[in-house]
């Protein structure tokens, strides 16, 4: 058990915080290949040697840094399961995932919307497809056959683009809508496609 102390020090857990706040401030003002550890310890007033003791190097601080954002969403998502009748998932997701986006608007408005760092789109994408395939999986086919049928990996595609398109252009626009009016309007979209139920092919 000791061995995992380290990963709930609230010390360690504040130290990373710092260094993830300072990356954010740079990557709004320098090139992403600027960033020095030395620049990224400066600006999180650490040290060098503090910094490796968390990451190796930028690389794989980005890399972490984009683990934990999945892991947040991961453990969203399981709440969701838990607490959520199954006919009210869909719904809730939305919702919790919008809501947990707005309250780290500053991180996912720099780190996804402004595409500089692709690590946390790709991340995200690969996500939200999973999502979707699991989704889509689940569903019954007592819906009747639909009158176009498009492959269901580009359906798939379709959709989670479209998801993570809605979300950058939101933050773009500097959250206009609430998550809860947001989350309302991506149903109804979803709806219009029986929750891309009709765009998969599925034989």
């Amino acid at each position: 058990m000791s061995a995992l102390a380290p990963r709930t020090d609230p010390r360690v857990l504040r130290t990373r915080q710092l260094i993830r706040d300072a990356f954010i401030d740079l990557i709004q003002e320098i090139e992403l290949e600027k960033i020095t550890v030395n620049r990224l310890a400066e600006r999180a007033t650490i040290n060098r040697v503090t910094f490796y003791l968390h990451y190796r190097d930028i690389p794989e601080m980005l890399e972490k840094m984009a683990d934990d954002m999945i892991n947040e969403i991961q453990a969203i998502l399981s709440g969701v399961r838990n607490q959520a009748p199954s006919k009210d998932m869909d719904w809730s997701i939305l919702v919790k995932i919008l809501e947990h986006i707005a309250e780290n608007s500053k991180f996912y408005t720099v780190l996804l919307a402004s595409q500089r760092v692709p690590v946390f789109t790709d991340r995200l994408m690969n996500l939200i497809i999973d999502i979707i395939t699991s989704r889509s999986e689940n569903r019954d086919d007592s819906s009747p056959s639909p009158a176009v049928n498009v492959p269901k990996d580009i359906a798939i595609w379709y959709g989670s683009s479209a998801f993570i398109g809605t979300i950058v252009c939101w933050l773009r626009n500097d959250m206009p809508y609430t998550p809860l009016f947001l989350a309302k309007q991506l149903s109804l979209l979803f709806r219009l496609h029986h929750n891309t139920n009709e765009l998969i092919d599925t034989e």
